[in-house]
């Protein structure tokens, strides 16, 4: 008889499932870049703005079963503002890894300088196709079963940011 298979945390799969290649790349960077506001609220997000995800290289032998090494976030901001970013350092790592749903920060690097220009070229870009009511009824039927809140939360934003992705293949 078959045993079933172990059930895992998706956490715990994610370090042999992403690779030191993937890691390295920082592809977390761009959730981080994305949903900056949310992640550090309206007023950090006013004065600062995420400029790199770099994890540290990890060794082409390293046992795969021991996590990779936490990633560095370095954020620019407005040089006022610096030593509150820098006394609210825990909290931003906090928050990021739990918006990410896994430990990727371990520090933070402060540069300052001007963010109006990142912040120019965020508002550049295209706004994103607000979902349709039907859409929205989709969402919340497909997350209904969730038990988990914050996943079920989670679920849904990507769920809204795939629809304007799908709705272009439709054209």
């Amino acid at each position: 008889m078959l045993k079933p298979p172990r059930t895992k945390q998706l956490a715990d799969l994610l370090p042999e499932a992403l690779g030191p290649a993937a890691a390295r790349q920082g592809f977390a960077g761009a959730e981080i870049l994305a949903r900056w506001d949310a992640i550090v609220g309206p007023e950090l997000a006013a004065v600062s703005a995420p400029q790199k995800l770099a994890a540290p290289p990890r060794a082409p032998d390293a046992d795969p079963s021991v996590p990779p090494p936490r990633s560095t976030l370095t954020v620019r901001v407005e040089g006022a503002f610096a030593l509150e970013l820098q006394h609210r350092t825990p909290e931003i790592i906090e928050r990021v890894n739990a918006h990410l749903g896994w430990p990727c920060v371990g520090q933070v690097k402060i540069r300052q300088g001007s963010v109006a220009g990142l912040r120019r070229a965020k508002r550049a870009a295209a706004p994103a196709t607000p979902p349709t009511p039907e859409d929205e009824a989709r969402i919340a039927d497909a997350t209904a079963r969730i038990e988990d809140g914050d996943l079920a939360d989670a679920l849904g934003r990507l769920g809204r940011a795939a629809l304007p992705a799908s709705r272009r293949a439709d054209r």
